[in-house]
């Protein structure tokens, strides 16, 4: 692979400052020789930033060639540099297709280096070469699926803009046809088996016993990445399935630093990624009809979010501007799962947010309007077709507008919908039911509109839908009302409800604690 940075920067790479060289070669140095965390911390959450803020606003950074001299040619760190520079270059330009087929050779060599220096399953562990630090690996891998999911998206855009104008190919602009047929000689560019492939055997490499540090770091947040990929793609029992190296209770503790820590506490330890796993797994959960899981999920990384934001602990981590927007999604999705799980899963605090930002939604819903889509839409992630499409198929009269002939996000909508219409009859029969404790079949489909033996199935359904596999393995139900029938009658029992004392009394610890740390931060001048 040829690296190709030198037509995209206005600075000579024969000519840049001391501190670029300066900062490659300590980057270098802390990555392959001294392995010191908080010297590595510095330079690549701190230095590399005011460097690019200073000298590379708009532009690309010198070429790995440019600056090979500064790290002895070291191939594996210069495409750890080129992935670096090359995230930050697609982070300040539109990439166009180019771009992003660069990219995805970026990223093949990176991760083919990475695994040739893995040491292989069985063999004495290797005296440790590479030293990345957790940050770091998160980066590496959330920017891969990143470019992965614009990539689909790009490739469905441009087949879309050429299928248009099949008819009449004199209006196609030079671009969209310049565009379809580079994706055209590049089919295995940004290929999902490829990309399965790699995030698998970093899995696979950094779950060994031999595996040094830097390769568990990146197996636990390759996890987190197929996590996301397999939400990304409809699979949610696979989407789940992929966290369960994280959720390993026989897993070996990691060093962080000075610590040891498990799986699970290294990916809370780099918030970025304890968001991606909540809010994918989040929505996984509700689509696989495990309301309390995801509820809990979803609920539990919302209000430790809504106390980042009040301490404006969250202010200070890089990215912090997309946090708001994840919010707020996931507080929709909770309005959703609040309203077809009776079951009480949400803090207070989060409750009232819900409501507040909500309340003119679920209100559609209770008058029988549609308002389940508005909130899905807003909330879910954006949905890929990871099939490559046939691109000559796109320059033919009368060809289907959409590749596969079928948008993937409207497909997982539409499936999402399918499953809110039968909740609207449920629901409707779950309120009739609480106001009785025995009542005759015949009597409560009649409230329901429907015939004795049209009803019956509905009963059946009512429990079907609301039992659900949950965290412990074992069926639970999403009900908050306990019933059974038996000669014609429906006997209902109000689920016991447990009194939690406990909340209420943590919930006014927290409250006077934020109140002590704001009359602290009140400077008081004699």
């Amino acid at each position: 692979l040829s690296f190709h940075h030198k037509h995209k920067t206005t600075m000579s790479d024969e000519v840049f400052p001391d501190s670029v060289k300066d900062f490659v070669f300590d980057l270098h140095d802390a990555s392959r020789r001294s392995f010191i965390a908080s010297e590595e911390q510095a330079l690549y959450s701190g230095t590399f930033r005011e460097i690019t803020a200073k000298y590379f606003p708009n532009v690309a950074w010198p070429s790995p060639d440019a600056i090979s001299s500064e790290c002895g040619g070291d191939e594996l760190f210069l495409a750890l540099y080129n992935e670096l520079t090359l995230r930050h270059l697609q982070s300040v330009k539109r990439p166009n297709v180019n771009d992003r087929i660069e990219g995805w050779h970026a990223y093949r060599q990176l991760f083919d280096l990475l695994l040739k220096e893995a040491p292989e399953d069985g063999a004495e562990g290797k005296s440790e070469k590479l030293f990345l630090i957790p940050e770091w690996c998160f980066d590496i891998l959330h920017e891969f699926l990143y470019q992965f999911q614009g990539f689909c998206q790009f490739r469905t855009t441009t087949y879309c803009a050429a299928a248009k104008t099949a008819d009449e190919p004199e209006k196609r602009s030079a671009n969209v046809s310049d565009a379809l047929e580079i994706l055209g000689q590049n089919r295995d560019a940004w290929a999902v088996e490829t990309v399965l492939f790699y995030l698998h055997r970093l899995v696979a490499v950094g779950t060994q016993k031999n595996a040094s540090a830097t390769y568990r770091y990146l197996a636990y947040f390759s996890s987190v990445t197929l996590s996301r990929l397999e939400c990304l793609l409809g699979d949610y029992k696979a989407s789940i399935a992929a966290l369960d190296v994280i959720h390993d209770s026989k897993a070996e503790l990691i060093a962080v630093g000075e610590d040891m820590k498990t799986p699970e506490e290294l990916v809370n330890g780099v918030f970025p990624a304890r968001l991606s796993l909540a809010y994918h797994s989040g929505v996984s959960y509700l689509m696989l009809r495990r309301y309390k899981d995801s509820g809990a999920m979803l609920g539990s990384i919302c209000l430790f979010m809504q106390r980042g934001f009040k301490t404006g602990q969250l202010r200070k981590i890089p990215g912090s501007e997309q946090f708001n927007k994840l919010f707020d999604r996931m507080i929709a999705l909770l309005a959703i799962i609040s309203h077809i799980c009776p079951t009480p899963i949400l803090d207070d605090s989060i409750a009232s947010i819900v409501r507040d930002k909500h309340a003119n939604n679920l209100s559609k819903i209770e008058a029988g309007e549609e308002g389940y889509e508005d909130l899905f839409v807003f909330a879910c992630p954006k949905f890929v077709n990871a099939a490559v499409p046939d691109y000559s198929q796109a320059l033919k009269p009368g060809c289907e507008s959409t590749p596969y002939g079928q948008d993937a996000y409207k497909l997982q909508v539409k499936q999402f919908m399918n499953e809110m219409e039968t909740h609207a009859t449920l629901r409707k029969m779950r309120s009739y039911m609480t106001l009785y404790t025995s009542i005759g079949v015949e009597k409560l489909a009649s409230f329901n509109d429907m015939k004795v033996e049209q009803f019956e199935s509905w009963l059946t359904c009512l429990k079907h839908k609301m039992n659900q596999l949950e965290n412990n393995d074992k069926i639970g139900t999403a009900m908050d009302i306990h019933y059974y029938v038996s000669d014609n009658i429906v006997h209902v029992d109000e689920a016991e409800k447990v009194r939690r004392f406990e909340d209420f009394f943590m919930k006014q610890i927290q409250n006077n604690d934020d109140v002590l740390r704001q009359l602290e931060s009140i400077k008081i001048e004699l």
